[in-house]
């Protein structure tokens, strides 16, 4: 893929994430924001792939559009349908919190390097050199970022994936309680 073409798709991959972000600011219907952050996340997940973070765009696609989704459907029997409009004493507040939470990510910002920068401490560590020559022949998988998740971080990966199990689990649980609390209420 020429530089235009992977430049002119993220541009528009980014587009369809601020449009999207936008609607689900906007809509008061439950069903569609959950509808619509499911999307949020398979664009976000494309953008990964596009970056070539395989493993992050998976995990992008199979929480954040699988489990999240299952989740929000699975909490509509718990609510109502339609979120209440805030009121203006209520939005102020919550303006003020995201505009210093987005200052305070670009005051963090500025300290990150260059992207792209050949001299920063991840590039210039001895073991990254070593991961580069030796990962294909010691592992034999060809994607160096799956070959250190899958093999040299295994138990760490592992212990991630049952974090994010167990949280599933623990929230499948209340969900199932809360129900089951309404039912007996009902009677």
């Amino acid at each position: 893929m020429n530089v235009f073409a992977f430049d002119a798709l993220n541009v528009f991959l980014l587009a369809c994430l601020v449009v999207t972000a936008i609607a689900i600011a906007r809509l008061r219907g439950l069903f569609a924001v959950a509808m619509l952050s499911g999307i949020y996340s398979l664009l976000s997940a494309s953008v990964f792939v596009l970056l070539d973070a395989v493993d992050v765009a998976f995990t992008e696609a199979a929480v954040g559009a699988g489990m999240t989704t299952v989740l929000f459907l699975a909490t509509f029997g718990l609510t109502r349908s339609r979120e209440n409009a805030a009121s203006h004493e209520r939005r102020l507040p919550a303006l003020l919190v995201s505009v210093a939470c987005g200052a305070v990510l670009l005051f963090a910002l500025s300290d990150l390097p260059p992207f792209g920068a050949a001299d920063t401490p991840v590039q210039t560590h001895p073991i990254a050199e070593r991961y580069v020559e030796t990962t294909h022949d010691e592992v034999g998988i060809p994607n160096m970022v799956t070959t250190l998740l899958a093999s040299y971080r295994g138990f760490d990966t592992l212990g991630e994936v049952m974090v994010v199990f167990t949280a599933g689990i623990a929230v499948l649980m209340l969900l199932g309680r809360c129900s089951r609390e309404r039912a007996e209420d009902d009677h």
